[in-house]
């Protein structure tokens, strides 16, 4: 009788664990959801200014373009202590990849021609 009260209790205790666990992955994951909507909404007039100024044979116009979206921020982690950061706009099929950090953009035509 003792032994299955002790598997009753730890059976109780996982699952009160798993719970958890898994009420603070929902909790940070709201947190990153709302902290990343707040940076790309930081960092979308810098982008939209760098990326019509960019010089490119094939003209980045986002105030004028017809077909307009916002792919978003992105981050590439290369070691452990480098990442690249880029915001990344597409108007009338020109992509434009804009770096926060250096506040330098990059335009292309197509995903193959961009760095």
């Amino acid at each position: 009788m003792m032994f299955q009260r002790i598997v009753a209790g730890l059976l109780v205790l996982l699952a009160a664990g798993l719970a958890a666990a898994f009420y603070v992955d929902w909790r940070l994951a709201v947190q990153i959801r709302t902290m990343k909507a707040f940076v790309e909404g930081y960092v979308f007039a810098e982008a939209v200014g760098a990326c019509e100024r960019a010089q490119s044979s094939t003209p980045f116009k986002w105030n004028g373009g017809k077909n307009t979206s916002i792919v978003g921020l992105n981050s590439v982690k290369l070691d452990k202590y480098t990442v690249i950061a880029s915001y990344t706009l597409v108007a009338d099929g020109v992509y434009c990849d804009y770096d926060p950090i250096k506040k330098k953009a990059d335009i292309g035509s197509s995903f193959l021609e961009r760095d």
